[in-house]
């Protein structure tokens, strides 16, 4: 992985400044231990007319596999030889953003020490980029970076120049040129767009990045005609962290317009609204409904089937009454975010104890899943095509069979509530249906009358007159012992 900043100079003003401001010194080359490797800091020339510093960086795979425990590409769980074999240490990628962010931490700041007026003045700069992932092609390079006021060249490497017709690879090769930049605006802008670019990160994103994000962005991702794209790619496609961005990147350019503070702009905002109640979230809700249905109903050993990313089991595990709980979901991928979300790498010893997570489809019968309490079905039905129905339905009430049985699905009626839902479309594009309450009662009555339940009908939500609530919870109660009804 390799990146080189070039500059050039008069007598007045040398080139070989860029060595106060990368703090590096020209004549030495120097290495510098990271979390995946080694970055080597050289300059293939310096002298008054002409100044060029590289970076090196040197991926062990091996390390990266080992302290990413599953985050981003290479580490996947399921990626076997993948995770040792790709393009991680040969391309630029957010690792070769954070050794940019390790290694020249103060020029991407601006500070100087040595000779403090230099961060502020601006210089030709070249840099390139031998071999940079690019998804969305040279258009996409350009759209982000010529907007900075840079000179694009991104010419696409070719998958193999022995078979031209083969087409090109997802990589370019890139060449930014500004007749009059500052250092520290380049290196932020690198720090920013080569993950952004790459469309992954090799590290799970938390809250922080928030942070990191509008710290690297000030004074130019506010106005970025991409910003929208820039903000989500680099916060990997998390929804609320994109949102967050973007509420505070838009007090940002609202406190430019004005020419005031944002601290002004943002508390004149809280001022108007701190006193209007707002609406407690549906998923919210549904959690609440579920933990109240499993207090009143004295389980304490419980299965959330179809975990998902785990927000289930973090809210009952804050509960003591319930003493285990197991999460089961047919996706790797989520189990491991479900994992991080609940630091289970982390947690002390008497919780981690209470809590397990498990892969499994509930188109099989399970022996894991029996003798447990409840059994919890969040949003899980609409997400199978009906004729699967009746191998969950076994898998669930006829053989794990726990005392209580929880399951909640959207209620078709309500969507006409939902303003943003068009006329006819289900809530989310993997619902293979929704249901009536007419249709989802016959259905549960149908599966206890079948296996010794009874059946009792919870909203959740506010319960319209007209449409009822937006979610219909089921609460199955065991009355009949498997071996009665046998007889």
């Amino acid at each position: 992985m390799f990146l080189t900043l070039t500059t050039t100079g008069t007598p007045e003003r040398p080139a070989t400044d860029l060595g106060f401001l990368l703090h590096k010194h020209p004549e030495k080359a120097q290495a510098f231990s990271t979390s995946y490797g080694t970055a080597h800091v050289l300059y293939p020339e310096a002298d008054a007319e002409r100044c060029t510093a590289a970076l090196l960086l040197e991926v062990d795979a091996v390390a990266l596999v080992r302290r990413g425990k599953g985050k981003g590409r290479g580490g996947a769980p399921d990626a076997a030889l993948a995770q040792y074999v790709n393009d991680r240490p040969y391309a630029a990628s957010s690792l070769l953003a954070v050794a940019l962010s390790n290694v020249f931490s103060s020029a991407m700041k601006g500070v100087c020490n040595a000779r403090p007026e230099l961060p502020a003045l601006p210089r030709p700069l070249r840099i390139e980029l031998p071999a940079l992932p690019a998804r969305g092609g040279p258009g996409l390079v350009r759209r982000l970076f010529e907007p900075l006021g840079w000179t694009v060249t991104a010419e696409p490497v070719p998958l193999d120049t022995e078979f031209p017709q083969w087409g090109d690879s997802r990589y370019v090769r890139l060449e930014l040129e500004s007749a009059d930049r500052t250092l520290a605006e380049a290196l932020r802008h690198l720090y920013v767009l080569l993950p952004v670019l790459d469309d992954a990160k090799h590290y799970w994103v938390s809250s922080d990045e928030v942070d990191k994000l509008l710290r690297a962005g000030e004074g130019w991702l506010p106005g970025h005609p991409e910003q929208q794209l820039i903000t989500s790619r680099y916060l990997s496609r998390r929804w609320s962290l994109t949102r967050q961005a973007t509420e505070r990147l838009e007090l940002v350019r609202l406190a430019e317009a004005d020419d005031s503070e944002v601290e002004e702009i943002d508390n004149a905002v809280q001022a108007e609204t701190e006193t209007e109640e707002r609406p407690t979230p549906l998923a919210v809700r549904r959690r609440e409904a579920i933990t109240a249905a499993l207090k009143a109903s004295g389980a304490a050993r419980v299965l959330d089937l179809g975990c998902g990313q785990g927000q289930l089991v973090q809210a009952l595990l804050k509960d003591p009454a319930f003493t285990e709980i197991v999460g089961l979901d047919v996706s790797m991928r989520a189990l491991t975010i479900a994992s991080r979300r609940l630091k289970l790498d982390r947690m002390g010893e008497r919780q981690a104890a209470r809590v397990k997570l498990l892969q499994g489809s509930l188109a099989y019968t399970d022996h894991r899943l029996k003798g447990y309490d409840a059994a919890v079905l969040s949003e899980v039905i609409e997400h199978l095509d009906l004729p699967r129905l009746p191998a969950l339905e076994y898998a669930v009430f006829g053989a794990a069979r726990p005392r209580t049985v929880l399951v909640t699905t959207p209620n078709v009626e309500y969507n006409v509530r939902w303003e943003s839902l068009p006329a006819g479309h289900v809530r989310h594009g993997d619902h293979r249906f929704e249901w009536t309450r007419a249709q989802f009662r016959a259905w549960a009555e149908a599966v206890a009358a079948r296996h010794g339940y009874e059946a009792e009908f919870v909203p959740v939500g506010p319960d319209d007159p007209e449409v009822g609530p937006p979610t219909q919870m089921a609460v199955f109660t065991l009355t009949t012992p498997k071996e009665a009804k046998a007889a």
